[in-house]
This record gives C-alpha cells, sequence and structure tokens, in this order.
C-alpha cells in the first residue's frame, strides 16, 4: 500500500526513470490513446501543439504543458516520448519528475481525497523528435473535472538557448558528467516562465539553442536560422504550418535572437565577409521579423527586443537598439529595447549558459521591463 511520500515504478520496454516529491508515482505501460479517449480535450493545453483526430497532441518546443482539474486520490499522465523530461504538479507543487518516459501512464496517488489542480510541463528541448500527450485519468473513485480556463494574460517567448533555459539546474559548467544538458535543463525555471508565474500569465517559449536571426552559433548550420522553423508546430517536420487559434493573441512578446550571431568571430567562408555586413543582414531580418509579429499579433501587442551582453562584442546591443528606434520612427511605439546584464550573474549552467540563480535575476530584470510598459491586462 502506498503512501503520500512512496514512490514505486515498475520497469517497462523504455526506462522510466521517477523522482517523487510529496506523492507517489507508478509508471504502467497504457495505450495514450485509449487512455485520454473518455476524457477528450479535458485539459488546458499551453504551447503549440498539433492536435489528432483521437484527442492526443503533439508537439516539439520547449515548456509546452497541459493542465487539469479532478476530484479523487490519484491522477494519471498519459504520455508517449523517449525523448523528453517532464514536471508534474499538483497543487502548484511539484511531485516528480518523468525522465524520457516512453509510452507510459504514470500515476500520483496516495492524496487526499477531494478536488485537485494538475499540471504536466515538457522541461527539455526536442527539436529533432516529437512527444504525445494523451491527457489525465483519475484514479479509481475519482473522475476528471473540466478543464481550468485559459488566463486572461498571454505572454510569448522567442529566442535561443537562453530563453529556452539550457543547463540551468546544473550548478557546474561542465555537464558531461552529471547526467547532460537534457537532465540538467528545465524550461519551466527559465527567465519567461518565472516572470510569467509572477504575473499570472499563460505562456509559450518559442526556443531553439544555437539558432540565430541569420546566423547560428560559429556559423553553423548556413542556410538554416531561427526563422527557417518558427511557423512550425512540430520542429522536425519540414513544411509543417502551426494554426494559430483565435485564443493565442498575447499582450507581451519577447524577442531575444542575436546571441548566436555575435557571440563568434566569423569563420572564412561564411556569406557574410565583415562584422558590419552580418550587422546590415541581421537588421534587415530583424524588422521582417517584427512585421510578421506585428501581423499575426496585431497592433496592441507590445513587442520587447531584448539583448544581453556580450563579453566579446557591443554589435547585440548597439544592432537591437537602432531596430527599435528605427520602429519608432516609422510609427511603431509599441515596441521596446531590453538590454540585460547584472554583476550578479555568474553563469554556472551548462557550457557557460545562466544558471537557475542567473533566471531569477534576469527574470526580475524583465518584471521591471514589463511593469514600465502601458499594458492594460
Amino acid at each position: 500500500m502506498q503512501t503520500p511520500h512512496e514512490l514505486s515504478r515498475r520497469t517497462v520496454s523504455r526506462r522510466a526513470l521517477v523522482a517523487a516529491a510529496a506523492a507517489g508515482l507508478v509508471t504502467t505501460v497504457v495505450s495514450p490513446a485509449r487512455a485520454a479517449e473518455a476524457e477528450t480535450a479535458r485539459f488546458h493545453t499551453v504551447g503549440r501543439v498539433r492536435r489528432a483526430a483521437d484527442g492526443t497532441v503533439r508537439y516539439s518546443w520547449p515548456g509546452v504543458s497541459f493542465e487539469g482539474r479532478f476530484h479523487g486520490t490519484g491522477v494519471g499522465v498519459v504520455l508517449d516520448d523517449a525523448d523528453n523530461d517532464y514536471d508534474v504538479q499538483v497543487d502548484g507543487a511539484t511531485v516528480a519528475t518523468l525522465v524520457t518516459p516512453g509510452r507510459t501512464v504514470s500515476w500520483v496517488d496516495g492524496l487526499a481525497d477531494g478536488a485537485h489542480r494538475v499540471r504536466v510541463v515538457k522541461r527539455t528541448e526536442s527539436p529533432w523528435a516529437v512527444g504525445r500527450f494523451g491527457g489525465f485519468v483519475a484514479a479509481p473513485g475519482g473522475g476528471i473535472l473540466p478543464s481550468p480556463r485559459a488566463r486572461r494574460r498571454q505572454i510569448e517567448f522567442i529566442g535561443d538557448s537562453y530563453t529556452a533555459g539550457y543547463g540551468n539546474v546544473s550548478e557546474i559548467r561542465d555537464c558531461s558528467g552529471n547526467g547532460g544538458v537534457n537532465r540538467n535543463s528545465n524550461a519551466d525555471l527559465s527567465f519567461g516562465a518565472l516572470t510569467a508565474r509572477e504575473l499570472d500569465a499563460d505562456f509559450q517559449i518559442n526556443a531553439f539553442s544555437g539558432r540565430g536571426m541569420v546566423r547560428n552559433y560559429n556559423g553553423g548550420e548556413p542556410g538554416t536560422d531561427f526563422r527557417t522553423y518558427y511557423d512550425r508546430a512540430l520542429l522536425n517536420v519540414e513544411g509543417d504550418v502551426w494554426r494559430k487559434p483565435h485564443s493565442w493573441c498575447p499582450q507581451v512578446v519577447v524577442v531575444g535572437l542575436g546571441i548566436n550571431d555575435f557571440s563568434t568571430a566569423l569563420n572564412p567562408g561564411e556569406r557574410w565577409s565583415t562584422t558590419a555586413e552580418l550587422v546590415a543582414a541581421y537588421e534587415s531580418a530583424y524588422h521582417g521579423f517584427l512585421d510578421k509579429l506585428r501581423a499575426r499579433y496585431g497592433p496592441r501587442t507590445f513587442l520587447v527586443v531584448a539583448a544581453a551582453r556580450l563579453g566579446n562584442t557591443t554589435a547585440l546591443a548597439e544592432a537591437t537598439l537602432r531596430i527599435v528606434e528605427e520602429r519608432g520612427r516609422r510609427g511603431d511605439d509599441r515596441v521596446s529595447h531590453w538590454y540585460y546584464e547584472d554583476p550578479g550573474l555568474d553563469h554556472l549552467g551548462c557550457d557557460w549558459h545562466p544558471s537557475l540563480h542567473d533566471h531569477r535575476i534576469i527574470s526580475g530584470l524583465l518584471d521591471t521591463h514589463v511593469a514600465g510598459l502601458p499594458l492594460r491586462w
């Protein structure tokens, strides 16, 4: 018999590593599609997904989350994903972390009999693979309640590894010996997610590590950049197009692209022979990207052009400021410049990325910037 602080695990075809905190969790193999049939769409989805006829949803962007309500003493989370890690939260507290769970229903048991709220969130990036969520299943004697309502406030975060929370829960820069980048990444603890929770906002994290506005890290994968993937729901499906639901119209969009464009020196053979040429291409592409966002979300959405301090160059800070000033000259007064740096940043995440400590600092700086916008939400 389980108690709320016990964890039991059944070995499955793909190893499911689970960590539990405040509740017990059991992993068993059940068809995600079959388990979800009785409770189709009785969950609130936050993030880009591709919906299937059987009620399941597929996705690949980091930070995608699903929220539900149930009554009873336990709830099952139906997943089909051998590549990503997830946090399971009940009544606002993280009760389990599912590490590459595979095709499973993971049970949180031993709860007080009553009404509860459950949330499952994708911690990791997987541009090469698609996960599938099949809904929530109530423990015997309980039931799934109507879906929670969407939050009135909405924010979209667009960016690279900083935005994705790459390696942010590591406490050392070399993650080769402590589980690697995925085991040490949590998009739900990125600066964007922290700010969104502070504001009680639904949020999307549309971030892709190593990608820039026109140039990827160290000039890698030429011919592609972040814009190649932005319009997709499923990152690994060429030609895929995300259909924006009518319910998604963020009041704020934070764009953080440029670290990969400028953090490394140009290599011989790249299509820009000088930094000045790269800057010109970056600014032109950025204006086009802002035009796309403005057309998609309308004139009232605030667009925040973000720039982090780079130790090797001021090109990013200067270019983004010029972009915002030019938008103002064109008559768009809802584009702001957010340049962030802080002497307290330790960059102790994997590969010198911001740590959780840093993300909290950056989130606080973003909170201050958003508070200064003339928002009416």
